[in-house]
């Protein structure tokens, strides 16, 4: 119907169509006790179907009288924090903007309620779809404004921020208050996840406490799924896919659900375990925004990368170091220090200075002793320099401790009390396995001079006998290279040790009984393959997987193990044969060339802050 060239149905009046009298004049008869004007007014902004000129003109009488919206008008207040704003004009987006400006100014006391306001649309909506009285849908709201939504989120922090500069007291609270449920959809966890990493930029001073708060969810995330679980799920569906791949599709049905093997992303990579896949979103916006806070133009910041390196260490130590079971939030150091040497070095100089500390608690000595065998053993862009300087202070250690307890009376294998022993044992037993070939390539006569330089039959020979203790894998490997290289004859030891598998202890109750055979030092490989399928793409080309040495007798019992959609399996601890690329260790010279080829770093397509959504 067109009405004087106008679109009636679509178009709204000219005239906004208002009751009561002005805002001032309402808070005016307030105070005298007449509230038929105050809650018109409340009525009318709770209209769900207000006007853009009538959300402007309401803005606009509020500005005039801001001052006098004190504590007692907080209910008409939170009616106006409610005002549909965000996917409005350019026009309503302003005035809103303006009147956030003006009521944190003139009445702080509503701080906390902006504050809210925003970081409340930070995830997208819930769009439930009724057919009848059924629910049949509660997805995200797939809005193609949402991005420009979250630019005005954005702007709004910022105005409130300018304003207010002690913003960033009250704010952290708020951030992680709204933080979605960890089992809310990836959608939502990505975007709130983006938009707090978004916070971090223009609030430096709050970039630590988003980081640990982010990487605290990650982790809840994470430990939950453990990796067998995870290797079980998406092998199970990758043969289920293969499977159905097979079968003519005679009758090709339309479905509204998709396969779970389907995905929206543009590289297709999705995991079928939930969790998994809620895990791997939000890993990937993490190393996203590492790699573009660290680089500017395509080249390393290095002042930028040190100050965001200082923060994600202190992270590690705080939340990340004291975790069991993590599989997969500790590689974002992994990928950070692949960026520069100095990062590597520095890390691993971090991770021995607190395993060196006899202050530190056990449980993290021993922790950071694993997470330096793992990252030498693991990181295909550390230089075997570092890898022996790292040696140089692990086995000198080694020798002093079994010095300080030959002649004492607690010389015996007991984890309890040699727990960070035996754990610096499994360090260097499992780095030499992965970089014996790397210290002996180029000059065989010089690098088995350094690797009988070590003393390891020393270590082996010793009373507390390491090699009951550590992880069978490790052992039979470590006892088969250096068996090749005539270093240690570990197998007397180890076939006396499976005689004495099962120890009989005392009870604290009375009488004998008979452990169970269970190892502590069974999850300090804390960079074991990495099983996500978008983040994993990142860490790939940095990732030196397990090849088994062929010219070794090596008597491990071979575990079945399923194999699935992950590709190029890295079987060490099952005692399988994997395939994978075959460079160990890196020159100098190698590793800056390695970390500017496109492929090492694994960028993403955009920019992290220009991420679309």
């Amino acid at each position: 119907m067109e009405i004087e060239g106008r679109d009636f149905l679509n178009t709204p009046p000219k005239k906004t169509v208002r009751f009561g009298g002005t805002v001032a004049n309402t808070l005016a008869k307030l105070q005298k006790g007449d509230t038929s004007d105050y809650e018109l007014i409340k009525h009318q902004l709770s209209d769900p179907d207000i006007k853009d000129a009538q959300i402007i003109s309401w803005l606009q009488e509020f500005r005039t009288c801001v001052t006098q919206l004190g504590r007692d008008h907080e209910q008409l207040i939170y009616v106006v924090l409610k005002l549909p704003w965000l996917g409005r004009s350019q026009a309503v987006v302003e005035e809103y903007l303006a009147f956030l400006s003006n009521l944190v100014s003139a009445q702080t006391v509503y701080l906390r309620a902006c504050l809210r306001m925003v970081i409340t649309n930070f995830a997208p909506k819930r769009i439930r779809i009724q057919e009848g009285n059924v629910d049949i849908s509660d997805s995200d709201d797939e809005d193609e404004n949402l991005p420009r939504t979250f630019d005005h989120c954005h702007q709004a922090l910022q105005l409130i921020t300018r304003y207010v500069p002690s913003t960033s007291r009250f704010l952290m609270p708020i951030l992680s208050d709204k933080f979605p449920f960890v089992q809310k959809s990836s959608r939502t966890l990505e975007c709130y996840v983006h938009n707090l990493l978004r916070v971090s930029v223009y609030i430096p001073d709050l970039r630590r406490d988003i980081i640990e708060l982010i990487i605290s969810k990650m982790l809840t995330l994470d430990v939950s799924a453990p990796r067998s679980e995870i290797e079980e799920v998406e092998s199970g569906a990758q043969q289920d896919a293969n499977g159905a791949s097979q079968d003519d599709c005679l009758f090709d049905m339309d479905e509204e659900e998709d396969s779970p093997l389907d995905s929206s992303r543009p590289d297709g990579a999705v995991m079928v375990h939930p969790v998994a896949e809620r895990l791997d979103t939000m890993m990937t916006v993490l190393l996203a925004y590492i790699k573009d806070i660290c680089h500017v133009n395509g080249s390393l910041d290095i002042e930028k990368t040190k100050a965001l390196y200082k923060d994600l260490v202190s992270v590690f130590d705080k939340v990340v170091l004291p975790t069991h079971a993590s599989c997969h939030v500790q590689y974002y150091m992994f990928y950070l220090c692949s960026f520069r040497l100095g990062l590597a070095e520095a890390f691993l100089d971090h991770l021995w200075k607190m395993f060196h500390a006899p202050n530190q608690p056990p449980v993290l000595r021993q922790a950071a002793a694993g997470y330096m065998g793992s990252f030498m053993a693991r990181a295909k862009f550390l230089p075997v320099s570092t890898v022996k300087a790292c040696l140089d202070l692990l086995v000198p250690w080694l020798h002093l401790y079994i010095n300080s307890q030959d002649s004492g009376s607690k010389a015996f294998c007991d984890v309890n009390l040699h727990g960070s022993f035996y754990t610096a044992c499994q360090a260097v037993f499992y780095t030499l396995i992965f970089r014996h070939n790397a210290i002996l390539e180029g000059n065989m006569k010089k690098g088995l001079a350094y690797l009988q330089g070590l003393n390891l039959e020393r270590i082996v020979m010793c009373q507390l006998n390491p090699l009951r203790v550590c992880l069978p894998a490790v052992t039979n490997m470590f006892a088969a290279i250096t068996r090749k290289y005539q270093l240690v004859f570990c197998y007397t030891i180890i076939e006396r040790n499976n005689r004495n598998l099962l120890p009989v202890v005392s009870n604290s109750t009375g009488g004998n009984s008979v452990s169970t055979n269970t190892n502590p030092l069974d999850t300090f490989f804390p960079f074991d393959p990495y099983l996500l399928k978008s983040s994993g793409k990142l860490i790939e080309p940095i990732y030196q997987v397990w090849e088994e040495p062929s010219d070794c007798m090596i008597d491990v019992p071979k575990k079945k193990v399923r194999k699935g959609s992950m590709e190029e399996e890295d079987d060490f601890l099952h005692g399988g044969t994997p395939h994978g690329d075959s460079g160990v260790g890196m020159t100098p010279g190698s590793y800056d060339s390695h970390l500017h080829s496109p492929r090492s770093v694994g960028s993403p397509p955009v920019s992290f802050l220009q991420r679309p959504f």
